[in-house]
């Protein structure tokens, strides 16, 4: 509670609309999936409305970035910064142009990752940020909690018995 004739304490409109944000918790395979499969389609869809356009893509690619490194549960952190280019390979696929067969593909596909290697090297740097601050959070909070576990059971060896009456 706070003090007499204070205003009660209400989150921001941002904070408010973070919270109704769906919040998963994607295994390390799930996340892969995820971003995988969402690539593709975005990308499917930039090769519909935008005649495959590298730029566009590569914007779309880092919010993906960011919500793969976000939804991964804290024991698979690590495949976050893993699985985030190999979906950025596999979008670009629909994307790269290409003819003349599978060779054709091929190279098509190699350019285009040689070509738009900063978008995979900036999505691929913010999910392993995203994915750092999130394990140093989760080792910190471990450790206070063990520590709070700790002091109690000190508390509780110290603390004199009571005669009982």
């Amino acid at each position: 509670m706070g003090a007499p004739g204070a205003r009660p304490r209400t989150a921001s409109p941002a904070v408010t609309a973070l919270r109704r944000f769906p919040n998963p918790r994607l295994t390390g395979i799930g996340a892969g999936l995820f971003a995988a499969v969402t690539m593709f389609v975005l990308a499917c869809l930039d090769r519909l409305l935008f005649g495959s356009s590298e730029t566009v893509y590569g914007l779309l690619f880092l919010p993906v970035s960011a919500l793969t490194a976000l939804w991964v549960r804290p024991a698979d952190l690590v495949t976050a910064p893993i699985s985030v280019p190999i979906a950025f390979a596999v979008g670009v696929i629909p994307i790269s142009g290409g003819a003349g067969g599978f060779g054709g593909q091929t190279m098509a596909l190699v350019t285009a990752l040689a070509v738009h290697a900063g978008w995979l090297y900036g999505g691929t740097l913010i999910a392993g940020l995203i994915a750092s601050v999130r394990k140093i959070r989760h080792m910190r909070q471990r450790h206070l909690l063990r520590a709070a576990q700790a002091a109690r059971a000190v508390q509780s060896v110290r603390r004199p018995q009571q005669p009982q009456a």
